[in-house]
């Protein structure tokens, strides 16, 4: 069993719950990962700064944070998304803010499912992942800058 669940910890973007479940859920699917409990809580900059500090002694709000709980019986994790930089960053993409959003919560989950994105190899991998798992979900293509 996979469960999914959402905290919205902010009020700058309206939330489709629903979609972000799916998203997690599509991942973890396609990692062929059947049992999970994963929270995924929507938060302004100056708290993923917070946390992004915390955790990571990286002085600066994110995008995404992920962190593998525990993955002994299957994966137990948390995914923190920024709102309000997924507001900044979708109009460089052609997107709604929701949509990066969205792309921020499928890489957190691949995180969490042993992608990585810290040599060009494992970036390329994540990358052509995130692309399959947003395509499946009718997200628009990413257009990625050269």
């Amino acid at each position: 069993m996979i469960q999914v669940d959402v905290a919205n910890r902010q009020d700058l973007l309206t939330l489709d719950r629903s979609r972000l479940v799916e998203a997690v859920r599509a991942v973890l699917h396609a990692g062929g990962v059947t049992k999970a409990t994963v929270s995924v809580a929507i938060v302004d900059d100056p708290e993923i700064h917070r946390l992004n500090r915390v955790h990571l002694q990286h002085d600066y709000p994110t995008d995404v944070l992920s962190f593998l709980l525990d993955d002994a019986d299957g994966v137990d994790g948390e995914i923190v998304v920024s709102a309000e930089t997924a507001l900044i960053s979708a109009a460089r993409y052609g997107w709604s803010p929701f949509d990066e959003l969205l792309y921020y919560v499928v890489h957190g989950a691949l995180h969490l499912i042993g992608y990585d994105d810290q040599t060009p190899d494992a970036l390329s991998l994540m990358r052509e992942r995130e692309d399959q798992i947003l395509a499946q979900l009718g997200h628009p293509e990413i257009k990625r800058d050269a």
